[in-house]
């Protein structure tokens, strides 16, 4: 209960993924009452003894990439995705882009990658200007506000890399917590072609141990990182404030709960109305709600809650990948280590070459996005793309895909577009009876300049490193008809941003600066959905450093009590 005896808790927190759990550390450590509600099931922490990590993940392709264990199964819960209005209703009914829907949320299945972002990014329009048919936007803040925040989400969650590595991160204010680990065996080769071609790869940035750090072990480079939950909990994202918080006492987690609608009156979030695992619907009371759902499924609970600002759930953005891979002659062992232990920043910045070849095509600039250099499979997808009969055994002995493929994939620059959408699909519901998030999606001429351009330099680096061929691909494939499919118009980045965009405006934003909703201000969102751009960097970090500096202003300014927030 409330210490105040006015609520049922202080805050409710809607998900537990690397932005909710990070608000229940934040607001927990400053003697809040939280509850934290997530829709999935619990596989990350053992909640009658929170110091005690559950043993549920292992290294099983089938169980995570096609049995859906760790959520959500596109047969219950679907989504539903058109590339504009002229197409109806919906052109696809399934799994459209989807993050891990359990405790931990996203945090369980990524690879851990956590850059910042640089100060370019807060600042887009300011910098590089406006483009035709984009909704580019400057932050309402700047990296030098975020930047104290960037340093302590490091430290709670447990970063490795090399801060000087990089010649274009911004400044810092001090080292990783960890050194890099052991360097993935591809990445050694690429990040020497990269360099003779004028590139500066680096190790990545990383929210897996390089040593034993905060109770949880060092990695020992399974190769389960990308889609796998960590069998032994090396990833500290988002495990470990999770943990802090239900350690504090001050936190309760409800797994299994779906949250249909929160309760708002005359203007203020009174509580939220949820469904558990057994159907039955209960009334919580609170004096501030935490959306953390994500940049889908937050504008689709707001929607569901009946708020009616026009913006929520405009400006979808992904990253718009750009994948160039190739075959080497000597095995590369591209199922080892941690995914991705390397990238390079430099297509992030535009330079007179990229000038010019922009302004060839009508556009005034583009920017690509981080390069990761990384291998693409596991023993059980290569088996199930190696043919059937003889030649199979054959197949998965040479095996040109999991031993020989290797490349990158860029994580390109989405511009944000009013007309990429997530809004409420009109006739298909979930297996509760809602009805489900639907996306109108598709990309802008910058996307697909960029990555055209871009592209062509990666395929050329992949023949310096030695590679026997090299194609390029993307997602989402804008000619692509295998709707559903890898190769079609549907992105499949699991990055996802803008659907709630900040700002000083009520007329042209959903949030304030704080992440608190202008129309419901003891509403506050701690997810990537209020980013006015997306960057070209994972969002984790940048989520994480804003849930604690929103959180904490929330918790300053007001109190155990639930008052408002000055």
């Amino acid at each position: 209960m409330s210490p105040s005896g006015a609520h049922d808790f202080d805050a409710v927190i809607i998900g537990s993924g690397p932005g909710g759990s990070t608000a229940a550390d934040v607001l927990s450590a400053a003697g809040w009452s939280v509850l934290i509600l997530e829709k999935g099931r619990n596989h990350l922490i053992d909640m009658a003894d929170p110091s005690r990590l559950a043993e549920d993940f292992s290294n099983d392709e089938i169980k995570f990439l096609f049995r859906h264990f760790l959520g959500p199964d596109p047969l219950l819960e679907p989504r539903t995705f058109r590339r504009h209005a002229g197409e109806g209703d919906r052109i696809h009914v399934g799994e459209v882009n989807s993050v891990p829907t359990t405790v931990g949320g996203g945090g369980t299945h990524a690879d851990g990658k956590v850059p910042r972002f640089r100060e370019d990014d807060f600042r887009m329009l300011e910098t590089f200007g406006p483009i035709d048919d984009a909704a580019v936007a400057d932050w309402p803040l700047t990296y030098d506000d975020l930047e104290p925040c960037y340093t302590e989400a490091e430290r709670l969650v447990g970063v490795a890399g090399d801060a000087g590595a990089n010649p274009f991160a911004a400044w810092r204010s001090g080292p990783y917590p960890m050194a890099p680990g052991a360097p993935m065996f591809g990445a050694v080769l690429t990040s020497v072609a990269a360099e003779a071609h004028g590139l500066h790869p680096y190790a990545a940035p990383t929210a897996a141990n390089s040593v034993p750090y905060d109770g949880r072990p060092a990695c020992n480079n399974c190769g389960f990182c990308a889609f796998f939950g960590c069998p032994i909990h090396a990833k500290g994202d988002p495990v470990a404030s999770l943990r802090r918080a239900l350690l504090s006492g001050r936190a309760e987690l409800r797994p299994e709960t779906f949250v249909s609608r929160i309760v708002v009156h005359n203007g203020r979030a009174t509580g939220v109305e949820y469904q558990d695992a057994a159907g039955r619907v209960t009334t919580v009371g609170t004096g501030h709600v935490v959306v953390a759902g994500g940049g889908i499924e937050t504008p689709r609970l707001l929607l569901l809650s009946g708020l009616e600002h026009p913006l929520i759930g405009r400006h979808l953005m992904f990253h718009f990948q750009t994948f160039a891979m190739g075959q080497l002659p000597q095995k590369v062992h591209g199922h080892k280590g941690r995914s991705v232990t390397h990238v390079h920043d430099d297509h992030m910045i535009p330079d007179d070459e990229s000038m010019a070849a922009a302004r060839a095509a009508g556009l005034p600039w583009f920017r690509g996005g981080m390069v990761e250099h990384a291998g693409p499979a596991h023993p059980i997808l290569e088996a199930k793309l190696a043919p059937w009969g003889p030649l199979h055994k054959q197949v998965m002995r040479a095996s040109t895909m999991r031993e020989h493929l290797w490349g990158f994939t860029m994580q390109g620059e989405d511009l944000p577009q009013a007309t990429n959408r997530v809004d409420l699909d009109p006739t298909v519901r979930d297996v509760r009876g809602f009805p489900v998030a639907r996306v109108t999606y598709q990309p802008h001429r910058h996307e697909l300049v960029a990555s055209e351009y871009y592209g062509a330099k990666l395929v050329d680096v992949m023949y310096t490193a030695g590679a026997e061929w090299a194609i390029r691909a993307t997602s989402p494939n804008p000619d692509g008809t295998d709707v559903g499919g890898f190769d079609g118009p549907i992105a499949t980045s699991r990055h996802v941003a803008g659907t709630c965009r900040m700002g000083t405006d009520p007329a042209t934003s959903v949030c304030d600066p704080w992440g608190r909703l202008h129309d419901v201000p003891n509403v506050m969102i701690a997810d990537s959905s209020p980013f006015p751009t997306g960057s070209g960097y994972g969002p984790t970090l940048t989520l994480v450093a804003l849930a604690i500096r929103n959180a904490r202003a929330l918790a300053d300014g007001g109190g155990p009590t639930g008052a408002d927030v000055a």
